[in-house]
């Protein structure tokens, strides 16, 4: 953390702790205030304060019958405490009774976030059971929760998801996967060549960022023909950082001939990397 991001916090830790208003003013004003901006800054607050008094209450939040105090709960108990958690084990098991109990897509969503904040391994089983759930928004939220985690189970569950139906889901699954971890292994790499056939450019840049991070020279072909696919101003930073990445000098023909034809900068730095 640099010198100037741990003052930041130190600074918004110190107006939390300050701010005459009781917690549950606080609560009350994020669940009634209709600006969603807004109301998230009564959360933040919450999440910076991370007194015992913020904990007790957001637990009651989580035993309610109404949805809405449910999830508002949920999202004070993911990032409690910042950048220290506060009371982590104790929100983990609090979070995952939710996951035990709970439909509510709403409510799923928020507590498969928080899990994701808090980034604990003893909940990879409950989010793992959610991956194929019918709503997307829960599975989204599950890729997050499972997100940087390398254990066999999570990376399991990301490689199915990299699969998914839904386009964004797809997305953030083949980024955690070819990314978020540094693990290489034969599954992971073979989901990440199932991507390159990818009907969305996003997931397939992801894939391809993936494989040419762990060095795998049978994506070099499928990198130049993306490459080829567009004029040199429509090349996403994703190719970009995929030849990068690679470092090859098979890479060199296509990057100076995109280069010489756009008279773009931003492809210097591959053709410095393919070049050594």
């Amino acid at each position: 953390m640099n010198d100037g991001w741990k003052s930041d916090l130190e600074k918004w830790t110190r107006e939390a702790q300050n701010d005459p208003r009781a917690t549950h003013e606080l609560i009350t004003q994020a669940l009634t205030e209709p600006d969603e901006d807004a109301a998230w800054e009564r959360v933040s607050t919450l999440h910076y304060r991370a007194t015992n008094d913020v904990f007790d209450a957001a637990c009651q939040l989580c035993e309610s019958a109404c949805p809405q105090e449910m999830t508002l709960g949920a999202n004070i108990l993911g990032q409690l405490g910042i950048p220290d958690r506060s009371f982590p084990e104790e929100s983990v098991a609090v979070l995952l009774k939710l996951l035990e109990i709970e439909s509510d897509v709403d409510i799923l969503h928020a507590v498969c976030v928080a899990l994701g904040h808090i980034h604990d391994p003893t909940a990879i089983p409950a989010l793992a059971r959610l991956k194929t759930h019918p709503s997307e928004i829960v599975r989204d939220a599950v890729v997050y929760g499972l997100l940087s985690f390398v254990e066999d189970l999570a990376v399991h569950s990301l490689s199915e998801l990299s699969n998914d139906q839904d386009d964004h889901v797809r997305d953030w699954a083949t980024f955690g996967l070819g990314s978020m971890i540094e693990a290489d292994t034969p599954q992971i790499r073979e989901a990440l060549f199932a991507r390159l056939s990818d009907a969305d450019d996003v997931v397939r840049g992801e894939a391809l960022v993936g494989l040419a991070l762990r060095k795998d020279e049978q994506a070099i072909e499928p990198l130049i023909q993306e490459l080829e696919r567009y004029p040199a101003e429509k090349i996403g930073s994703l190719l970009i950082e995929a030849a990068e990445a690679m470092a090859d000098t098979r890479l060199l023909p296509i990057l100076t001939r995109l280069k010489q034809s756009s008279g773009s900068e931003k492809f210097d730095e591959a053709i410095r990397c393919c070049s050594e």
